[in-house]
């Protein structure tokens, strides 16, 4: 079993998801845990400075020739609260084509009719659930491969760059860059390592939104009714039935953009439906806000003003607009790459990280590829080749050429 693979394996065993319901930050005590662990793993290899803060941030600098640039590396701590991440039972199989049982007992299997991805990956080593929690690759494969780097890094004293570390809390639910201590970090320009299969670099990402929407009702004995009930479960409904339904997750790809139900709850009185909003094209992103306000006041003048109220927030935008001007950070992502054997496939992002955050607050900042697929579900898994294959990408990133 090879260093990144072991420290990935002691990395998933912590159960960091984060809490979009919390207002501290880390949004759950647990994302500490595996934050003070990695400190101390960073003070045995010899990193002098590693450290947590007061807000669950962990940093570390690797010295490196002063004459090159300063570059970060970065990854989350956190994993999605989409699925479990409790008590994670991972395993390493090799993939023969077969359907992998992950699951005997409750008959759960990670099936290459239903993830076609799989092919791609005959005779490697796959790391696999059991199938009833999320792996974790995202993103504790992106600190494993950056930790396992850094190892080797503290070896080479010289034709290096100095390498800067973060490990953040609370990507997962939007948060991860709100109090990284961009001006003390002190890169040139930095790496996100959270992104999906091998070869994948993305300078792209979605423009996003969020959106609560609280529909009030009045609530009357089902006998006598008529008239007089408001059932705010219908209303809410019909609002779900005003937005196109060709611009939902399950029907794009690409730059396409999309709204997304993420929950609903309810009752006659009262249902609350959370949305995210997600669109590559600014002006098109503001086009699908400006539809969701127009549905909001048009069943307000058909139920009454104050019937359905919603809360609009801005989550992130797309950070296309400040790597534009400096895409020799993107060449050098792809040269590293084409060193350490891998193809670069540039894409977009369809979804957002720290990097898109962090681009707009002075930190030029694409994202790379981890080898993980099927983030955020139960059939999540990632190649143990390739987290070796990125490891020496990311090596390849810091050192001359």
């Amino acid at each position: 079993m090879t260093p990144v693979v072991e420290r990935f394996l002691r990395y998933v065993s912590f159960d960091t998801q984060s809490n979009e319901m919390s207002d501290t930050c880390p949004s759950t005590h647990k994302q500490r845990l595996l934050g003070k662990a990695l400190v101390e793993e960073m003070l045995a290899l010899g990193i002098e400075d590693a450290r947590m803060d007061e807000n669950g941030y962990v940093y570390g600098t690797i010295p490196g020739n002063p004459a090159m640039p300063t570059i970060g590396l970065i990854a989350h701590m956190d994993t999605s609260p989409d699925a479990s991440g409790e008590n994670v039972k991972a395993r390493i199989v090799e993939y023969t084509g077969q359907d992998i049982c992950l699951n005997e007992e409750q008959g759960i299997y990670l099936r290459q009719s239903d993830y076609p991805g799989l092919a791609k990956h005959l005779g490697k080593h796959l790391i696999v659930t059991d199938g009833t929690t999320l792996l974790g690759a995202d993103d504790k494969a992106g600190i494993a491969e950056i930790m396992t780097a850094a190892e080797m890094l503290m070896k080479l004293r010289i034709g290096r760059c100095t390498v800067k570390l973060a490990f953040t809390p609370d990507e997962e639910i939007g948060r991860g860059a709100d109090l990284f201590d961009v001006e003390n970090f002190g890169a040139d320009y930095a790496y996100t390592v959270d992104g999906g299969a091998i070869g994948e670099l993305e300078y792209e990402n979605f423009n996003a939104a969020s959106a609560k929407i609280t529909v009030r009702g009045r609530n009357i004995h089902p006998g006598s009714a008529k008239n007089q009930m408001v059932n705010s479960q219908h209303i809410a409904m019909e609002l779900h039935g005003l937005l196109p339904a060709a611009q939902r997750p399950e029907h794009t790809e690409g730059y396409e953009g999309f709204f997304h139900l993420t929950g609903i709850t309810g009752c006659v009185e009262e249902t609350t439906l959370r949305y995210i909003i997600r669109d590559h094209d600014m002006a098109a992103f503001a086009q699908k806000k400006t539809l969701l306000e127009d549905i909001v006041a048009l069943l307000n003048k058909k139920y009454g003003q104050g019937a359905v109220e919603l809360e609009l927030r801005d989550s992130y935008y797309n950070m296309r607009e400040k790597i534009r001007p400096c895409m020799f950070v993107v060449d050098r992502a792809k040269q590293a790459m084409v060193n350490a054997g891998i193809t670069p496939e540039v894409v977009p992002i369809r979804g957002g990280t720290d990097g898109a955050r962090l681009s707009y607050m002075g930190l030029p900042c694409p994202n790379l590829c981890t080898g993980g697929e099927n983030y955020h579900s139960r059939f999540e898994y990632i190649p143990a080749e390739d987290m070796q294959a990125i490891t020496e990408m990311l090596i390849q990133l810091t050192s001359t050429f």
